[in-house]
């Protein structure tokens, strides 16, 4: 039963990444002015430079066959050429993957650490003044979209990661301080302040294993939240990284390129998801 569970989830991974690809494809090329190429304003190109441009763009014009050839060369290790760039795009991922992966851990990191260290100080103190202190500064940065606070990054000359965390950090806090505060008025708390146990016994015996199933569901989510922070970030803060790289391929209508961004961030988000939810599973299970 559990392995046909296990096959049943893989597939449903690989249909949605497939799937992903497919739809980031068919929106390009729907996308106006995809069959224009501003290589084709450089006066010194002869006539049959224009040409060969022209039949590079043509040949990704049926989607279906487009992404039925790239399927097939994926299989081999082969995922296109950019034609921006006109480098290979299993180089160009290789090359900014590990800056991206930095500011994303770096980002995740100072979040989740900002968060909980918040969350669990309210939990604990429960001092009116200090929640709504920590809500006002939460909700601030909600409503402060991922580009502008790249700027700001920018202007003030902090790290990209911080940018990252700032715009992850509100929605996990807000869900943790939320999710323990309901778990402080469950009756088994009730019942354990009346034998008298202390605060921080409380706190991280019976209240922490009880929410963090939920909190991994988070942590799974706030990955895709990061992923989606990092592209104007890297974009705005000049981070040669997968985020600029997807800004300037969807600038340049680059079909290659942006079919296998999609795909990775599709791949890279699905899978932090599952991870969480088969981490979850493994701790309710030991509870149970």
């Amino acid at each position: 039963m559990l392995r046909k569970q296990i096959a049943g989830h893989a597939l449903s991974l690989v249909a949605t990444v497939l799937l992903g690809g497919l739809l980031s494809a068919t929106l390009v090329r729907l996308a106006p002015g995809f069959e224009t190429d501003e290589h084709a304003l450089d006066p010194h190109l002869n006539g049959a430079s224009l040409q060969a441009l022209r039949e590079a763009r043509h040949q990704d014009r049926n989607i279906l066959w487009f992404y039925l050839s790239y399927m097939k060369r994926a299989v081999h290790g082969d995922f296109g050429t950019s034609l921006s760039l006109g480098q290979p795009v299993r180089t160009l991922l290789r090359e900014r993957a590990p800056l991206t992966l930095r500011l994303l851990i770096l980002g995740l990191g100072l979040a989740w650490a900002a968060a909980l260290t918040l969350a669990l100080t309210a939990t604990w103190l429960r001092l009116a003044a200090f929640d709504a202190l920590t809500t006002l500064v939460s909700g601030a940065f909600l409503c402060i979209p991922a580009a502008v606070l790249a700027l700001l990054s920018v202007l003030w000359n902090v790290p990209g990661a911080l940018a990252i965390a700032l715009v992850v950090f509100p929605r996990v806090y807000r869900y943790s301080r939320n999710l323990l505060a309901k778990s402080y008025s469950q009756p088994h708390i009730t019942t354990a302040k009346a034998k008298g146990l202390g605060e921080a016994r409380i706190l991280f015996w019976h209240v922490v294993p009880v929410v963090a199933p939920q909190l991994l569901a988070v942590a799974g989510v706030s990955v895709s939240m990061a992923v989606g922070a990092a592209i104007p970030v890297e974009a705005l803060c000049g981070l040669a990284g997968i985020g600029q790289l997807a800004w300037q391929a969807a600038l340049a209508r680059d079909l290659p390129l942006l079919v296998n961004i999609t795909i990775l961030v599709t791949l890279v988000t699905l899978l932090a998801n599952s991870g969480a939810d088969v981490i979850g599973h493994m701790v309710r299970r030991q509870e149970a």
